[in-house]
């Protein structure tokens, strides 16, 4: 497929903005008092149709921070709601954040051009506005990874150092991050609007929303009913896939809940190590709400408020809404189940007409006894394809009780799996926590090598190259436990 030519600058649209003007602050970013690239995603710039060498320019800086926008455009921060924790908050909005606005790109796709770190703006709340460098270098890095195994993702397309030194338990250097998506609607979004009680604004937002992402849900007789089952089933898939390669998103509050069914907001996320479905990255998640294995729960919760935003289009009658949204968020379990339970096949390289049951149940049992051993789930699932070729030593490398795991590989090999189906499927690399501190560390000090490293190593998850077996290894005995931090 032929790729349009390079843009220098960006032609910005502003579609959310025109269409949604009570929920868009017209706003510009803060200077930056020494603007500096440090990551630029080249290929996803292709995509977006800009010309790299043109954002490496002060022009482009300036575009990349917010502090100067092509002619017409209107960056505004968003306005929308959300359920943190469990503790709603009607006004929450793009505290430190901008929407320069949107962008076509190669394949016809519209995406939003959005910065993170840009400085202070009407919903900041008393926060500084502001990013470090730390923080946004990981949502680089870790959107990269999650884009890389196929999973739906926002995409970070450069990170630029300010010159600022912004306060956080310590004195750290700034940076603003610019990122890409199918649009940044959340189900934070809907609850602002049912909050403000205009039923107009609760309605164009519903259009909005089934235009840009569902517009299966257009022809529907009952269209707000037909929006919300789409974004269910988006968010049952998306949830399933990162539960498949342990990604623990680590802040799943409502506003983090995309319409899109795209991942969104790598604050306090990792990838599991040893596995423990009750496993908590979070240095804020201190009641465990968010913990690896209850995502799919807090899912549904997410979208159970999204059905209460819906519910005076979904039905006049608030008792008959209200009976339609229950049966339909009833549905996100079996999608849920469905997509897992498909994914865990593949993962054991089991054959398509595989009996779903026999797959999740072989899955799940696996998983026992990997937990019973604090087994590193990443390497244990790539060392099934050595297995499944007749060499047990790598697996019996992960475990303990290698009886159990024996009698299990002894009626799983029974099924035939293929193993180059599951090298396809079983990344080899992930953002191993040890590595992502260690890159991240270095970077802050002025040393990008480790960070770029890992950020070539995670483009190819699946493909064993030489000279990289670190970067496929467990955690060191010393790593101990691990914390992320949001870096708000």
């Amino acid at each position: 497929m032929s790729v349009a030519p390079a843009r220098p600058v960006a032609v910005l649209g502003g579609r959310f903005a025109a269409e949604l003007p009570e929920m868009a602050v017209p706003w510009r970013g803060e200077q930056a008092p020494d603007a500096r690239l440090v990551v630029l995603d080249e290929d996803l710039a292709a995509e977006l149709g800009l010309d790299a060498g043109w954002l490496r320019s002060p022009d482009g800086l300036q575009l990349l921070t917010g502090t100067a926008v092509p002619a017409g455009a209107t960056p505004v921060a968003q306005a929308y709601a959300g359920h943190q924790f469990g503790g709603f908050s009607p006004r929450l909005g793009d505290g430190r954040a901008l929407l320069l606005g949107e962008l076509t790109d190669a394949h016809g796709h519209v995406r939003d051009l959005h910065l993170k770190g840009s400085g202070r703006t009407p919903f900041a709340r008393g926060g500084d506005g502001l990013a470090a460098l730390g923080p946004m270098l990981r949502e680089h890095l870790v959107s990269r990874a999650v884009h890389a195994l196929g999973i739906p993702t926002t995409r970070s397309l450069a990170v630029v150092a300010t010159g600022r030194t912004v306060r956080r338990e310590e004195l750290l250097p700034g940076a603003v991050l610019a990122r890409v998506a199918s649009s940044h609607l959340r189900v934070g979004s809907f609850q602002y609007a049912r909050a403000t009680g205009d039923p107009d604004l609760l309605r164009r937002l519903t259009d909005h929303a089934i235009s840009r992402h569902h517009p299966g849900a257009a022809a529907a007789e009952n269209r707000a009913l037909a929006l919300f089952e789409a974004v269910v089933a988006a968010q049952a898939s998306l949830v399933a896939r990162w539960m498949l390669v342990g990604f623990v998103h680590g802040v799943m509050n409502t506003d983090n809940t995309t319409i899109s069914g795209e991942t969104i907001d790598y604050g306090p996320c990792a990838f599991l190590d040893a596995y423990d479905p009750a496993t908590v990255y979070s240095s804020i998640d201190h009641g465990g709400r968010y913990a690896y294995g209850n995502q799919p729960a807090a899912a549904q919760w997410n979208l159970a408020r999204l059905a209460e935003a819906l519910l005076p289009l979904i039905h006049d009658d608030e008792e008959r809404a209200v009976e339609l949204a229950v049966a339909s968020l009833g549905g996100f379990r079996d999608r849920y189940q469905a997509a897992w339970s498909a994914g865990a096949r593949a993962k054991l390289g089991l054959p398509a007409d595989t009996d779903p049951a026999l797959a999740a149940a072989l899955a799940e049992e696996l998983l026992d006894v990997l937990q019973a051993s604090r087994a590193d789930l990443t390497s244990s699932f790539r060392a099934l394809a050595d297995a499944a070729r007749g060499d047990t030593g790598p697996l019996h490398r992960h475990v303990l009780d290698v009886d159990a795991l024996d009698d299990w590989v002894g009626r799983w090999r029974a099924l035939e799996p293929d193993p180059d189906a599951m090298d396809r499927v079983n990344p080899l690399y992930t953002p191993r926590n040890h590595l992502v501190e260690e890159a991240l560390t270095a970077a802050t000090d002025g040393d990008l090598a480790p960070f770029e490293q890992l950020l070539d190593v995670v483009r190819a998850p699946f493909d064993e190259r030489p000279g990289l077996e670190r970067y496929a290894a467990p955690a060191p005995p010393d790593f101990g436990a691990y914390r992320t931090f949001c870096g708000t």
